[in-house]
């Protein structure tokens, strides 16, 4: 992966770009938002990561404009704003996702990861890395993580997370997912197993649509 990284601070910009190497990727690191669209224009990139405080401006402004002059590549916001207001903003002036620092590096992987692979429209590529929001979960690893930290879940509950995400934006009836994921639940309903993953990974992953079953939002959703 080729990645352009907009980052003042030294020491962030440093860790980052180790990290980045050692995972095999190629960055270009820039510290201002001067000539950073001009860059972005003339060579292909897989991704970019903005840091909103910049020396000589506002990321937000960098980033509408590269929206303005038609630039579509993942946008990954990664900054110490941490208000509401600060990130509908973000989302709206055209980022793809929002990490609040610090940040866990393993939860900036995969963020990234999933970016580029659902602007790519590969929604289930060879990493099997499935997100909706701060929520992670690595199917070859068989690890999910909420805001960088690993949720412990049963096996019965991993299954039906991860037939949930991979089904994002679409309803699943409580026929499919009892036949598919709950036929030796040792007498555990549905609706205690959403239940209790609901009180591991957060009451609003995981929509009841009253009268059919459950769906999780999609990651952009």
């Amino acid at each position: 992966m080729k990645i352009f990284m907009i980052e003042d601070d030294l020491g962030v910009g440093r860790a980052l770009l180790s990290v980045f190497q050692d995972e095999g990727h190629q960055v270009v690191w820039v510290r201002m938002a001067e000539g950073a669209l001009a860059r972005l224009q003339a060579e292909p990139f897989d991704a970019v990561l903005l840091d909103l405080g910049l020396p000589d401006g506002d990321g937000n402004l960098l980033l509408r404009e590269l929206r303005a002059q038609g630039v579509g590549l993942p946008v990954l916001i990664m900054t110490a704003r941490d208000s509401l207001e600060d990130r509908l903003n973000g989302f709206n002036t055209g980022a793809d996702d929002y990490l609040i620092k610090p940040f866990e590096i393993p939860e900036l992987l995969a963020r990234l990861r999933a970016i580029v692979r659902r602007v790519n429209g590969q929604h289930e590529g060879a990493e099997s890395l499935w997100t909706s929001g701060e929520l992670v979960l690595d199917e070859g690893r068989r690890l999910v993580t909420r805001a960088g930290a690993p949720v412990a879940l049963s096996r019965t509950e991993f299954a039906l997370l991860l037939t949930l995400m991979k089904e994002s934006g679409r309803v699943l009836t409580r026929a499919e997912l009892e036949q598919g994921v709950l036929p030796h639940s040792e007498g555990q309903t549905l609706d205690v197993h959403i239940s209790n993953l609901r009180k591991k990974i957060g009451e609003r992953v995981i929509r009841t649509v009253r009268g059919v079953g459950y769906m999780v939002q999609r990651a952009n959703g």
